[in-house]
C-alpha cells in the first residue's frame, strides 16, 4: 500500500443490489498497488449502520450480565442452535453511541448502567461489513433491575438475561461457549483491567 492510502483506492462503480434492513452494494474499485501497478477489485459491501455494545459489570458480586438470544447468522453459519451468549448491543439509530449502549442495556437486560465509559471501536468483519461497533463498559447492580428487560417484543426479540461470575464467563471463551467477537474482546479487556472493578 502507498504511504497515502486514501489516494490508492478509487471507486469506479457502485450499485445497490438490495436495500431493506441491510444495504448490499456491489463495488468496482481501482487500487494502485505499492509497486505502482493498477488493478481492479470486484467487491460486495454490507451496510446496516453503526452499533454500540456495553459490558455490564457488578463489582460487588464480581459478575457480568449477558444476554442470550437467537442470531440467524450464527444459526446458518453452523453454530448449534443459533443462540449466542453476548453483551447487550444494538444499532445507534438516531442516538449517540453512549446513549445507544445505555438504551440497549435497559431494553435487553432491564439494568440501568452507571459509570459508563467508552473503551474502543472495532470492525468485526471489515472485509465486507461497514458496521463499526462502539464498545463500552459500565457498572450495574445485578441484585436489582430497574426495568423488565428481555428485548423489544415488537421487534421479535426474546432475550434471556444471564448473570455469571467474571472468571466463569472468561473461561467460556476457551470452551467455545462464547463465540461472539465483541463479547470476547470486552472480556479480554476486563481481564486486563480487572483491578478497576475490584469491590469497594
Amino acid at each position: 500500500m502507498t504511504a497515502n492510502a486514501s489516494s490508492a483506492i478509487r471507486i469506479v462503480d457502485q450499485q445497490t443490489v438490495w436495500k431493506r434492513f441491510i444495504h448490499l452494494q456491489t463495488l468496482v474499485l481501482e487500487q494502485t498497488r505499492a509497486d505502482g501497478r493498477v488493478e481492479f477489485l470486484d467487491r460486495e459491501v454490507h451496510d446496516h449502520g453503526a452499533a454500540a455494545t456495553v459490558l455490564l459489570v457488578d463489582p460487588v458480586r464480581q459478575s457480568v450480565v449477558f444476554v442470550r438470544q437467537f442470531r440467524p447468522g450464527a444459526f446458518f453459519g453452523g453454530h448449534s442452535d443459533g443462540f449466542l451468549l453476548e453483551t447487550p448491543a444494538g444499532l445507534l439509530d438516531d442516538d449517540g453511541p453512549e446513549e445507544a449502549a445505555s438504551r440497549e442495556a435497559m431494553e435487553e437486560t432491564g439494568y440501568a448502567v452507571r459509570d459508563i465509559r467508552h473503551l474502543f471501536d472495532m470492525y468485526s468483519s471489515a472485509g465486507t461489513l461497514t458496521e463499526r461497533v462502539c464498545c463500552f463498559a459500565a457498572h450495574v447492580d445485578a441484585s436489582k433491575r430497574d426495568g423488565k428487560g428481555g428485548g423489544v417484543e415488537d421487534e421479535g426479540e426474546d432475550i434471556e438475561v444471564v448473570e455469571m461470575p467474571i472468571d466463569e464467563a472468561y473461561g467460556l471463551i476457551a470452551t467455545g461457549v462464547i463465540v461472539d467477537a465483541k463479547t470476547i474482546m470486552l472480556l479480554q479487556w476486563l481481564m486486563l483491567n480487572r483491578a478497576e472493578f475490584a469491590p469497594a
